[in-house]
């Protein structure tokens, strides 16, 4: 609805925006949001992972991905450390607050209305991508998370089950979790000359351990599209005994393909 908007009446568009942005400022008036920073680490580790800041990414201008870690260093002040106590709700938003040229940010690759575009503070969305893995591997629970519409680019050097992100646009589609622990839980993102790499620590070390795997991955064409579809099953693991606790669906992904496939 929104995409067609954009593309038939621009100002209703943007008004829709707005109108969307006020909802959720007036909303967040009633959540308790995680704000503390803290330069110690906790001294367990939960999750730890990295992501390539350069690879090919279709046709696009590789200066973009230049510009994505100029928009992530400045990004990264504002999230690494942040600290998530007991009944607090950790926003990606929150903390970054809208990414603005004022701010020092440029323009990056942006994957919006089902397109590839450029825009200012584009390449947030591997950050977003990375703090969902991580938390995807502890018990905080995800309250808000959304996934792109379409597959955009192949393969090539991915590392996680495609369908494994999180679309982020400010400041109506974030990402979002909740910590029903009695436990806290730190985040420690940074760059280096390579990756974007990102560690969650916990005060206390948890009793369980957290597996996800792709199950039933597969390319479908239907009426000259092609779509691509999963499902990643999330598996809790004793620690102490090593047996299997339980397992649960977290995300079944089907998207259009935006690439050619090569069969």
């Amino acid at each position: 609805m929104i995409k067609q908007l954009a593309v038939k009446m621009p100002l209703v568009y943007k008004l829709r925006i707005l109108q969307l942005r006020l909802k959720r400022t007036t909303r967040n008036l009633f959540v308790n949001f995680a704000n503390e920073r803290m330069v110690d680490r906790f001294p367990h580790v939960a999750k730890r992972h990295q992501s390539l800041l350069r690879r090919k990414l279709g046709t696009s201008d590789p200066m973009l991905q230049e510009n994505k870690i100029t928009n992530l260093r400045i990004a990264l002040k504002s999230m690494d450390g942040i600290v998530l106590k007991p009944g607090e709700t950790f926003s990606f938003w929150h903390l970054i607050g809208k990414p603005k040229a004022s701010k020092g940010y440029i323009d990056g690759l942006l994957l919006s209305q089902g397109e590839v575009k450029t825009g200012v503070g584009g390449g947030l969305c591997q950050l977003a991508n990375l703090l969902f893995w991580l938390a995807l591997h502890t018990p905080l629970e995800i309250t808000e998370r959304h996934h792109h519409s379409f597959d955009p680019f192949p393969d090539e050097h991915r590392v996680l089950p495609f369908g494994s992100g999180a679309s982020v646009f400010f400041n109506y589609v974030d990402l979002r979790f909740f910590n029903p622990t009695n436990d806290q839980f730190q985040f420690h993102v940074w760059l280096t000359d390579q990756h974007l790499k990102g560690i969650v620590f916990c005060e206390n070390e948890l009793p369980f351990s957290y597996h996800l795997e792709e199950r039933n991955h597969q390319f479908h064409h239907i009426d000259g599209k092609n779509f691509r579809e999963n499902e990643i099953w999330r598996r809790v693991i004793d620690k102490r005994t090593g047996n299997l606790l339980h397992e649960e669906l977290m995300i079944h992904n089907y998207s259009e393909v935006k690439y050619e496939i090569t069969r």
